[in-house]
């Protein structure tokens, strides 16, 4: 059986979603230890969500293991997580994958965070077959929303909306001083949006150490370590976007000295959508935090991170939505017809390796008594084909409909068979 914890923008306080997200890495063995047959763990900006295959494993039992790996207590998670199962599961992942359950409808980095997920399982081997094809099929499922609808020409990704946020308070983006913390492909993203808009002045800082790496590839200037404090305060404009579960910026790298002077760049006094003006802002787009939020209380900054661009994400472009939707559920329908009809498929395989074993026999006799042109083994072989249409195709119909286990114990009661495999095996050993 399939199931997925998922905590998200919706459901929980962005607090919640950083302690759910400081390790991550821990979760999926902890699910194996606890019995799961397999578990891949989907960490991002705006959810957590734990996709386990686990026969005979509750759901009580899973949510045990993610509090045991986690470290956050049951009753901090009550009321701000759902437990999708079974038939539902590939419909949700799908919708993730797609877009559809982002910040902003559409955002296209969700895809690539899905397909990570994956990979990382498979490292850890914490993965199964049933989740394998599950992961796949909601590339493929992305992949078709992206060409068939306008879902992610309608959206924006959290990068974009959030400098769009910034243009309230912005006059003039090529006399913006940025520093932009981090190196991974958030900053990449980042990086590319500012030099559309326009910004000139970036340099980039790691907390990681792969600044001069960074800055060389995209030309831009490295800060090192001992640079930091100092480029912070004097940058008009700072974007954080690591993966440190710590906090990498603080009152501590912006607290001015005494007597120092505020430059205030091309920033004009509009108001932001953090409800003040400011001269220096800050936009924290990391997940877990990497502001300190106090930041937020010192004269002259203002602090943008992703609560504040959630409450501001634009509202939906329905026609796109719902056509992806359609996607979406067709593709999910599609999963689940092919799942369930792995279900039978045991039982299909004993059936025909019964006939054929009785047809192979007749052949055999019909050869010993003078079929030497082969007429009689054409029209046998032809007409065992013809019996084995009708129960096959049969089986399959009553798989989809959840009815499998009819057509299992028909197949005992006429002919004695019993397939090899049990039918829960079978439905995680799709390909």
């Amino acid at each position: 059986m399939l199931f997925c914890v998922t905590a998200s923008h919706k459901t929980a306080s962005f607090e919640l979603l950083e302690r759910l997200s400081r390790n991550p890495q821990t979760v999926a063995p902890t699910l194996i230890e606890a019995g799961a047959q397999g578990a891949v763990v989907l960490a991002t900006c705006n959810r957590f969500e734990a996709y386990v295959e686990a026969d005979g494993l509750g759901s009580d039992a899973v949510m045990d293991a993610v509090e045991q790996a986690t470290g956050v207590p049951s009753v901090d998670l009550d009321g701000s997580y759902r437990v999708i199962e079974d038939g539902r599961v590939a419909e949700h992942l799908f919708a993730v994958a797609s877009g559809l359950e982002s910040v902003v409808s559409g955002e296209g980095e969700i895809a690539g965070q899905v397909r990570r997920a994956l990979t990382g399982a498979r490292k850890q081997g914490t993965t199964s077959p049933a989740l394998e094809r599950l992961f796949q099929r909601a590339s493929q499922a992305q992949r078709r929303v992206k060409n068939v609808t306008a879902l992610q020409r309608a959206g924006r990704s959290l990068v974009r909306l959030a400098l769009e946020l910034a243009d309230s308070r912005i006059a003039d983006w090529s006399a913006e001083r940025v520093l932009l913390v981090g190196t991974g492909a958030y900053a990449a993203v980042t990086l590319a949006t500012l030099r559309e808009r326009g910004a000139a002045d970036i340099r980039v800082y790691s907390p990681s150490g792969r600044a001069e790496l960074f800055a060389k590839k995209h030309g831009i200037r490295a800060v090192l370590a001992d640079e930091y404090a100092s480029a912070a305060r004097e940058s008009s404009l700072l974007i954080t976007c690591t993966s440190v579960t710590e906090p990498v910026l603080g009152p501590e790298q912006l607290q001015r000295p005494a007597g120092d002077a505020v430059s205030t760049g091309s920033a004009t006094q509009v108001t932001c959508p953090v409800s003040h003006s400011s001269s220096q802002l800050v936009i924290d787009l990391g997940m877990p935090r990497n502001v300190d939020p106090a930041v937020a209380q010192l004269e002259g900054v203002a602090l943008l991170d992703l609560e504040t661009v959630r409450l501001h994400a634009p509202l939906e472009e329905l026609q796109a939505t719902e056509a992806a939707r359609a996607v979406v559920r067709e593709a999910a329908e599609d999963f689940r017809a092919v799942r369930s009809r792995a279900v039978v498929t045991p039982a299909v395989v004993a059936l025909r390796t019964h006939i054929f074993t009785l047809l192979e026999a007749e052949i055999q006799r019909a050869r010993n008594r003078g079929d030497d042109d082969g007429l009689v083994e054409q029209a046998m072989r032809h007409l065992a084909g013809v019996l084995l249409h009708t129960p096959t195709t049969r089986a399959h119909e009553l798989a989809v409909q959840g009815r499998g286990d009819e057509f299992l114990t028909a197949l005992e009661t006429l002919y004695g068979l019993t397939p090899e495999a049990p039918a829960a095996s079978a439905a995680s050993e799709i390909a």
